[in-house]
């Protein structure tokens, strides 16, 4: 997903900066940043996997109507 690739990215570059600066404000934030980008992926795996689910269901209950 790439806004979770985004948040990612964009939290690891914050996070750097702050440690390169001493800024534990904003050091703080990219590991936060991070942890929301990492959710945002672990959301749409789950997504993808009830879908999947759903979807393996819907195609037996349509093998069991046509024999």
């Amino acid at each position: 997903d790439f806004d979770a690739t985004k948040d990612k990215v964009s939290g690891k570059v914050k996070e750097g900066a702050g440690k390169l600066t001493g800024d534990e404000s904003t050091e703080a934030k990219g590991k936060a940043e991070q942890m929301v980008g990492n959710a945002k992926e672990k959301l749409s795996d789950a997504k993808d996997k009830i879908a999947e689910k759903f979807n393996d269901v819907v195609d037996k209950s349509k093998e069991k109507k046509e024999r």
